[in-house]
């Protein structure tokens, strides 16, 4: 399926398939780790890689707009790789089609341009966001929630690997639900994985093939 519900924290997730959560009760469409730009930055310093990969995001990103008619966009840090390039010239005439969504970004480790540009995008940083019992840090080893509140973070671009006959061995991204906080998957298809490793009682889910499929 292209989505699951999941239930955690006295709030209900619909975890997608395309590296996102919906937020039903706050009408928010959550995403970590866009990193618009980051192929851009890649090609200017010599490196082959395809030109459209931020349009592919942002396209996917689009469809998940129009599927859950979101209020608010909550990017949980690394919106941007860095330094200014054409893709945020990008990102700009995409925002336009959006005017009244409203994006917040958590403010990340890439995220470095001057603010001034985040406010001619429309975008409101936080360098760390709370909503109800939730509590929004792009790394989660630097979050400073109460202790009634839940972390959700990015930063680690979470993976899991796994293991078939004859020595095989894939890696996937995936959805974690520890005890103190969740990491979201990497919404960018152009980044690493990081294997974690949950313990048996930790939700997680991996995303394979357009499904979102529970390991445990």
């Amino acid at each position: 399926m292209g989505e699951t519900y999941f239930s955690y924290k006295d709030q209900k997730w619909c975890l997608s398939a395309q590296r996102a959560i919906y937020w039903e009760d706050e009408k928010a469409l959550l995403i970590a780790d866009l990193h618009c730009g980051k192929s851009a930055h890649f090609r200017r310093e010599g490196i082959a890689v395809p030109a459209n990969l931020v349009q592919e995001d942002l396209f996917r990103l689009q469809r998940l707009i129009t599927q859950f008619s979101p209020s608010q966009l909550i990017i949980v840090g690394d919106m941007f790789h860095s330094t200014y390039n054409n893709d945020v010239e990008y990102f700009n005439t995409w925002r336009h089609q959006f005017p009244h969504i409203q994006v917040h970004l958590v403010n990340g480790n890439h995220d470095i341009m001057p603010t001034d540009v985040y406010v001619r995008l429309g975008i409101q940083q936080h360098d760390h966001l709370n909503i109800r019992n939730i509590h929004f840090s792009h790394d989660p080893a630097l979050h400073a929630a109460g202790e009634a509140q839940y972390v959700m973070s990015g930063h680690v671009h979470p993976g899991v690997t796994m293991y078939g006959a004859g020595k095989q061995a894939l890696r996937l991204p995936c959805f974690y639900f520890g005890e103190e906080y969740a990491l979201l998957p990497a919404f960018s298809a152009f980044t690493g994985l990081y294997s974690i490793k949950p313990a048996k009682d930790e939700p997680l889910f991996v995303l394979a093939d357009g499904e979102v499929i529970r390991m445990q």
